[in-house]
């Protein structure tokens, strides 16, 4: 923390998450965690036989992003489609439950509501399966949500793309959602998924881990330098004025269209899962810029609380108690 920022200015800038406002864009998720213990294996296969002790539904994905804010203490808006099933609407309930907006989310009667169910065995996940349909939103999804960020985008000081992949972030809503926060100076974050960066141009920052930013790179990550220089070429070719690279017990790399860049320490103790590792850091990142945090303020908190998240098992939030003891 030394080298980024003071203990007493940290403090500052989380005293403020209570006054910010995030809206979150993304792919929408519900994560199924089943508990149990294995004792034996199966007669049928060779597989363990898994007897169920119990199991929880988490927010995940895009939402698991905006439940960190709000568990920060800051205020969240979660934009996204989810299914006409059973899961939408435990998924609306467990939303306005936790006080997050949810005027974004849009009902697809053709789309099943995203669910990554995981079976873990002594903190062991055995196997994850997933209910899905991956495909581009519809076009009367798309017109929807540009129309909600016409006033959405009025109160926030920050707009997060969360891009899992599964179709919610086209071309179309990156142009819909990049014009709203240009038109306002809203600071426009991206956690990536698609090897061609060039989708989430004119971001402030965007936050690949270490595999990502070295597939779009184009070449491996080894050397310090070799972080550095990746960095520097995804802002330049994407046009970009940040990019923070994860990169697990490596800590993080920060690098400015400046010139600047600058490796922070990892500061877990103990990693036992790094399940939402990087929801957590997009949340708190952004979470910390529309506080008034500069870059490297931000990644340097975002880096505690990536921190405090590894070493819980599951879909895991961190809390401004939390992050406030870790400063």
């Amino acid at each position: 923390m030394k080298r980024m920022t003071s203990r007493k200015r940290a403090l500052e800038i989380i005293d403020r998450f209570v006054e910010s406002k995030v809206l979150v864009i993304g792919d929408i998720m519900v994560d199924q965690f089943i508990w149990g213990k294995v004792t034996r294996i199966s007669p049928e296969a060779p597989v363990p036989v898994v007897q169920v002790t119990s199991d929880s539904l988490l927010l995940g994905g895009s939402s698991n992003v905006a439940n960190n804010i709000c568990s920060l203490g800051g205020k969240a808006a979660l934009a996204g489609v989810i299914g006409a099933d059973e899961m939408g609407r435990w998924f609306i309930k467990e939303l306005r439950r936790r006080s997050i907006d949810t005027e974004g989310v849009i009902v697809e009667q053709e789309r099943p509501t995203t669910i990554k169910s995981r079976i873990v065995a002594h903190n062991q996940q055995i196997v994850r399966f997933d209910r899905e349909k991956v495909q581009p939103i519809s076009g009367e999804s798309v017109e929807i949500l540009l129309r909600y960020m016409a006033s959405a985008t009025d109160d926030v000081g920050a707009v997060i793309i969360s891009d899992y992949g599964k179709g919610m972030i086209t071309p179309a809503v990156v142009d819909g959602v990049r014009k709203a926060a240009r038109d306002r100076r809203i600071i426009l974050c991206a956690d990536p998924k698609y090897t061609d960066f060039r989708l989430y141009s004119g971001c402030h920052i965007v936050t690949p881990n270490h595999h990502e930013a070295s597939r779009a790179a184009g070449f491996e990550l080894v050397t310090e330098e070799d972080f550095f220089r990746a960095g520097k070429e995804l802002i330049d070719r994407c046009d970009l004025s940040a990019v923070l690279i994860t990169r697990g017990e490596q800590g993080m790399t920060l690098v400015e269209r400046t010139g600047d860049a600058v490796t922070i320490p990892a500061v877990a103790h103990e990693v036992y899962d790094v399940t939402g590792a990087g929801d957590t850091v997009i949340s708190t990142l952004s979470l910390a810029l529309a506080a008034g945090a500069t870059l490297r303020e931000a990644s340097a908190i975002a880096n505690l609380a990536a921190g405090i998240v590894v070493g819980k098992i599951g879909t895991a939030t961190v809390s401004r108690a939390e992050l406030v003891k870790a400063v």
